[in-house]
């Protein structure tokens, strides 16, 4: 039977560096639920924020903090901007390129709430992907496509694997060590940015297992994605944009934002995201537009070559004409809480990293451009961690357990779930409706439903009882009576 040393559940950035940072003498397994450009690095527009250089990390701590709303551990903030230059450069000394100007200086961007030009990017607006290729081409370790996690193989503090389903069976697969990094929450919510696959399950296994999940009603909405189309994801539009002029106006072209708050495009988030959805919901009927008129043809196809032919594609002529827009759920703040080392608590080997841990660092309002660095940053220390941890592995065989994933009717239930959290659990929140929304979750559990669908609604019901149990508005999470 094989044992591999570290098998690591997600193969998005979090995951494929910490791959990477693992010796190749160890036995590794990366496991894919779907195929490997179905996560949400491959889809990041913005960048990658890091510090220019020594004298801007304390100004990346302090922007990073102020975003963060109170809330960031400020020792985690402290890694991820301290260790941010070297993490970054460890991988473009591999060979990854970002951006130059025609000198061959690297070129930084601005996005909302940071105080100076410090996001690097590849391929204009295609970072992701761009990374994501890269870490793909120099993954040295074998991956396993189309396999859904479906329990985590645990007793008492210890992890022995997971038990998976790969081409129409079940199979348990053993390990020394477990990352896991399979992303954030996005199909929980009838709009949002993120890849098709990324539907909450491993939170919902983490937290079935014993984990705890942190912070879960912080749950950030991006203020500017195109929701006229009938895909799971939509479209976003990055918010570089508006670090590079990009204006949000009304049918009359007024720069409504400013009404809200000084800072007008350049805001934090949840304030743009909020101040839309209230400007729409006082002015019925009306829509909000992302305009582009700042912009030269060329410049604007060169620096964003995904948006610019996305777009085209539905029918948009830019930069000349505008595109109607509205707030999605865009990356959750919470997830399953670790140390700064990815250890998760009260597990020997148990490791997470990315969008699905809470190390504190994004605190109640991610910095824009934040997550793909800590993505760097944090699989350094989980591989690191790893190589550290000791774990004398005797095996124990886990008896076979295949509850239905899927039931009828659990579509029907999803699609009612995804309304019920965008509708009362989104960017404005009120007790009312949470707790409305929390008794026709607990209805739905009580249902016969597949695990899938189970673990999909244990964990809506933790984002709702988190948003309950803080009274006050903070960050992203607004609630009011």
């Amino acid at each position: 039977m094989q044992i591999f040393d570290v098998v690591i559940v997600g193969a998005g950035i979090a995951g494929l560096n910490t791959a990477l940072n693992i010796p190749k003498d160890k036995k590794v397994l990366i496991l894919c639920k779907e195929n490997s450009w179905d996560c949400n690095t491959f889809y990041a527009q913005g960048g990658i924020s890091v510090p220019v250089d020594e004298e801007d990390i304390e100004l990346h701590i302090k922007d990073t903090l102020l975003a963060g709303a109170g809330l960031c551990d400020e020792d985690a903030v402290r890694v991820l901007c301290s260790e941010g230059m070297d993490a970054v450069k460890s991988l473009m000394d591999r060979g990854l390129e970002f951006d130059k100007d025609n000198e061959g200086n690297l070129l930084y961007t601005k996005e909302a709430a940071h105080s100076r030009n410090r996001i690097l990017h590849a391929g204009g607006d295609a970072t992701g992907r761009v990374v994501h290729l890269f870490l793909m081409q120099n993954n040295p370790h074998p991956l396993m496509y189309k396999t859904t996690v479906v329990d985590i193989l645990k007793k008492d503090d210890r992890v022995y694997g997971v038990r998976v389903f790969h081409k129409g069976k079940f199979k348990n697969i053993y390990c020394k060590n477990l990352v896991l990094a399979s992303g954030g929450i996005g199909s929980l919510y009838e709009f949002h940015t993120n890849s098709r696959t990324i539907s909450a399950d491993i939170q919902g296994l983490a937290l079935e297992c014993g984990c705890e999940l942190r912070d879960m009603e912080m749950t950030q909405f991006h203020p500017t994605v195109f929701v006229n189309t009938d895909k799971a994801r939509k479209q976003l539009l990055s918010e570089s944009l508006r670090g590079e002029g990009a204006y949000v106006v009304n049918e009359k072209g007024e720069r409504f934002l400013f009404d809200y708050d000084e800072r007008g495009e350049l805001s934090p988030r949840d304030i743009v995201s909020r101040a839309i959805f209230d400007y729409k919901q006082k002015h019925k009927g009306e829509r909000v537009y992302l305009s582009f008129e700042n912009f030269e043809k060329s410049f604007f196809k060169k620096r964003f070559p995904t948006i610019y032919y996305n777009l085209k594609d539905l029918g948009f002529n830019l930069p000349e004409e505008r595109v109607p827009i509205s707030p999605a759920f865009h990356y959750a703040m919470g997830g399953i809480k670790c140390d700064l080392d990815t250890k998760v608590a009260n597990f020997r080997n148990l490791f997470v990293v990315g969008e699905v841990a809470s190390t504190r660092v994004h605190g109640a309002n991610r910095l824009a451009s934040n997550s793909l660095l800590e993505g760097i940053v944090f699989s350094i220390r989980a591989a690191k961690a790893i190589s550290r941890n000791d774990t004398d592995f005797s095996h124990i065989e886990f008896e076979d357990k295949n509850e239905p994933l899927f039931k009828e009717g659990d579509k029907e239930k999803k699609n009612e779930l995804r309304k019920i959290m965008w509708d009362d659990v989104g960017i404005i929140r009120s007790r009312e409706k949470l707790k409305s929304a929390l008794h026709k979750v607990d209805m739905f559990i009580q249902e016969d439903i597949g695990k899938l669908l189970r673990l999909r609604l244990r964990v809506s019901k933790e984002i709702i009882k988190s948003a309950l149990n803080r009274k006050e508005s903070l960050g992203a999470h607004y609630i009011k009576e």
